[in-house]
């Protein structure tokens, strides 16, 4: 019989993989689906500090995967809003009215036009799903009705996993 110490490690390797591979498929069907440039999942590692975790792209070029940020811009306001559900729909940052180092933010990214759309679980906020792309866009509703139920995709997974911990 196995280690229980090194049971427990691989079952959690084995969830952790799972959980991986389910949502790096979310976000490329995602990606596919919305056929933008790309789709990135923003974690919350602590209150309003987080980092690309996942991301799908157009053009390997485009990678933010590992970003931790940097718009000083994203605050408790936006948190809370976006805690209770809010979803923002920029179809052109140029001419969409922007706090101007959020618009800087984008550009640094070479985003014209943004979906964000919060990843929620019980009592927290736990990141945001965002899609980007270089181009002004229209977001349609179904779009965005796909993009939220990634979102609740990845918040169940999430929910799981904590619970696992």
């Amino acid at each position: 019989m196995p280690d229980p110490k090194l049971r427990r490690l691989l079952n959690n390797l084995t969830q952790k993989l799972h959980h991986d591979t389910l949502l790096q498929t979310t976000m490329d069907e995602l990606r596919a689906s919305l056929d933008c440039d790309r789709i990135v999942l923003y974690y919350f590692y602590q209150q309003w500090h987080g980092q690309v975790t996942f991301e799908a792209l157009r053009s390997p070029q485009l990678s933010i995967l590992g970003s931790v940020g940097g718009d000083d811009c994203f605050n408790d306001t936006y948190a809370q809003q976006y805690f209770e559900g809010r979803t923002r729909a920029v179809a052109d940052i140029e001419v969409e009215p922007l706090a101007d180092c959020h618009r800087e933010f984008l550009r640094g990214l070479r985003v014209r036009a943004n979906l964000v759309v919060p990843v929620l679980i019980p009592d927290d906020l736990w990141g945001l799903l965002i899609a980007h792309d270089q181009a002004p866009r229209s977001w349609q509703t179904g779009e965005i009705a796909a993009m939220q139920a990634s979102a609740r995709i990845i918040a169940n997974t999430a929910a799981i996993r904590q619970t696992h911990r």
